[in-house]
């Protein structure tokens, strides 16, 4: 995509533009106030995504792999979180996403964290799911079959 050159086209900068819109959604189209609540979940959910995208990410490191998107596998992970999701950094941001809209306590930005799935999986999710399968054949394909996406 031409008009993205010199973007930082990386998962962690879309949360964080995700992130910044739903503060703007919750100021000037609150729509619902989401009450008391929402802010104890919101740190919990914020927390537990966060934890679990860590976690994650721990596991590139274990595997001596390359994290960032776009980049040939030397390992394909199957250990840790990556036993039950195929991609839980990504399921981490959502997880905190969805918190952050709590902590921001309207229901615009709350509906605002459902974006960040359809994107992250057009955007990185789809090409990273074919460089396991063309690095790794059927391993990948039975990993991918045993294993949800999200």
């Amino acid at each position: 995509m031409s008009h993205l050159r010199g973007f930082p086209d990386l998962p962690p900068v879309w949360a964080f533009g995700v992130f910044l819109l739903q503060g703007l959604l919750a100021r000037l189209l609150p729509l619902a106030g989401l009450g008391g609540w929402a802010w104890p979940l919101g740190w919990v959910l914020l927390a537990a995504g966060l934890g679990l995208a860590g976690w994650a990410a721990l596991w590139f490191w274990r595997k001596r792999t390359a994290i960032e998107p776009r980049r040939v596998p030397k390992a394909m992970i199957v250990e840790g979180p990556y036993r039950l999701n195929r991609n839980p950094i990504y399921t981490g941001m959502a997880l905190a996403l969805l918190g952050t809209g709590l902590l921001w306590g309207t229901l615009s930005a709350l509906l605002l964290a459902a974006v960040f799935p359809p994107l992250i999986t057009h955007r990185f999710i789809r090409a990273e799911e074919q460089a396991l399968l063309d690095t790794f054949g059927a391993e990948a394909e039975r990993y991918s079959a045993a294993t949800r996406r999200w």
